[in-house]
């Protein structure tokens, strides 16, 4: 469910409507409720004050035409006036009390007539006593009934009743307000019955009208999509005038107009690629040619004047760096291809990584810079290129030396149960922010008037970000000005596994301070 709300725009729009709906009704049903519920026990209780202030009124008029001579006399005729107040049956049951007040010094035998099956419990107490205290006036209270063996509500009204020769009574009257709840039941039930079928329509209607609405926003998502993932020729069908139509007209025309572009830099792309690689290729012949007259003179050297030797010298070290130059173009142009496959074999990133400070150590220490190897105690087995790994290994070390300023490097080796990774850390100039930005591009160079022992083709890192990415690894830096650059490179320990968190920190903790 929740899955779905992330989703669908219409399962959250509708789901948001039903609940304010709902809301809306529960809040208007329970006013409704409250009023009509409140209105049918004003109603009954003007009735039921009616009827006891009658009542009262027959009890006096009775007891007054009356001739009362004894205690028997007096007995017989309150006896007689309950049951002619009393309403037996019906909807409207009405049970009678004549109780006696306390502390009356007269009729000690008198015996306070009662209806039949009357609860004293629904006269009570507190009622009696503000019955007492009260100068004529009728006094009522809510109360609860038993009705066979169920509680329905009522209304207890009391009045004071003074009868000549016998002293003062009280005169209450039970009303039984059963049919007035059975009425409200009735009407709340309807009440809830029609939410309920309120809430079901506003649900279709919100439904509908969602799906009217979302439904061309999720066709535009979806062909969206279709163009992200290269079906350039999705369109949305146009129908009508309205902002929907307006919306399918523009999205169609931006697709054709990407489309269009697209294909115009595909081409230029193809074209540029096929250049790149062309004339790599028909370089070779002639460099081949150049490198052995080059070869030739530099053997000869010895016999020629000092300044031609020197520009033998130069120029041995020219073509071997053109010779370089072309190799990473081919490469690089291979990349663009799609035409690289990598040679993925079980390998110990151990040895790889030995490997490629053993091939730069004579430049190592022609420059005076210590290298410092940390590895782990086993092998960091992993499925790999060895011979990409390591000549992007030997370019980061080449570009440690090289920015170094003779300082120590630093090489560590780590792993967990999903990754191996080597960090190559230097403490040599390095980089700003903004050189970070641009330290992966093509033919850029931090310091293009620094002089380079190495003679760099300026294709070096890109070409170790394409062989990272070959490998579905990361190729991450850490740098700054002053305090020195820090490359790490992490790989799957399984080609086609993916990569969670990488084994060593970045920048190593040595460099953090």
């Amino acid at each position: 469910m929740t899955s779905l709300l992330r989703r669908s725009l219409t399962a959250r729009t509708v789901l948001v409507t039903v609940l304010l709906a709902s809301l809306s009704v529960i809040a208007i049903g329970g006013f409704l409720s409250y009023s009509l519920a409140n209105s049918f026990y004003q109603n009954r209780l003007s009735q039921v004050l009616g009827e006891t202030e009658r009542a009262v009124s027959s009890v006096q008029t009775t007891v007054a035409a009356a001739s009362l001579n004894d205690e028997t006399a007096l007995q017989n005729l309150l006896n007689s006036i309950v049951p002619s107040l009393e309403i037996a049956g019906g909807s409207s049951t009405r049970q009678v009390a004549l109780l006696r007040s306390p502390d009356q010094p007269q009729l000690q035998l008198f015996q306070s007539p009662i209806s039949q099956d009357l609860d004293l419990a629904s006269i009570p107490e507190d009622l009696r006593t503000e019955v007492r205290q009260s100068a004529g006036s009728l006094t009522f209270t809510p109360v609860q009934i038993v009705r066979e063996d169920i509680f329905v509500p009522g209304i207890t009204v009391g009045a004071n009743l003074a009868i000549p020769v016998a002293g003062n009574f009280e005169l209450y009257l039970v009303f039984d307000l059963s049919a007035e709840q059975q009425a409200l039941e009735l009407v709340q039930s309807a009440l809830a019955a029609g939410g309920i079928v309120l809430i079901l329509l506003i649900s279709g209607v919100s439904y509908l009208v969602t799906r009217r609405l979302v439904g061309p926003v999720e066709r535009a998502a979806g062909a969206a999509q279709n163009i992200s993932q290269g079906k350039l020729d999705e369109r949305l069908p146009e129908r009508g005038e309205d902002v929907m139509a307006v919306l399918a007209k523009s999205f169609n025309k931006m697709a054709g107009s990407l489309q269009q572009q697209i294909e115009q830099l595909d081409s230029l792309s193809r074209m540029q690629r096929r250049f790149v690689s062309d004339v790599s290729h028909e370089l070779r012949t002639p460099l081949t040619t150049i490198k052995l007259a080059g070869e030739v003179i530099f053997g000869n050297r010895a016999k020629l004047d000092p300044a031609l030797t020197r520009s033998a010298e130069l120029l041995q070290d020219q073509i071997d760096r053109f010779e370089k130059l072309l190799g990473d173009l081919l490469e690089i142009s291979r990349y663009d291809a799609g035409a690289v496959v990598a040679d993925f074999e079980s390998h110990d990133l151990n040895a790889v990584v030995g490997a490629a400070i053993e091939s730069i150590e004579p430049l190592a220490k022609s420059k005076g810079c210590e290298i410092n190897v940390e590895l782990p105690g086993k092998p960091a087995m992993a499925e790999l290129d060895a011979k990409r790994i390591e000549r992007l290994l030997r370019n980061l070390l080449s570009n440690a030396i090289e920015h170094g300023e003779s300082k120590p490097i630093h090489v560590q080796v780590g792993e967990n149960t999903q990754a191996v990774a080597v960090c190559v850390s230097d403490s040599g100039v390095g980089m700003s922010r903004a050189q970070l930005e641009r330290v992966f591009d093509r033919f850029w160079r931090a310091d293009p008037a620094r002089q380079r022992s190495v003679g760099g083709t300026g294709l070096g890192l890109a070409i170790a970000r394409e062989d990272s990415s070959l490998h579905r690894g990361w190729l991450q830096v850490w740098s700054k000005p002053k305090r020195g650059t820090s490359f790490r490179l992490t790989l799957p320990k399984q080609r086609d596994s993916v990569i969670a968190n990488s084994p060593l920190p970045l920048p190593p903790r040595s460099m953090e301070a």
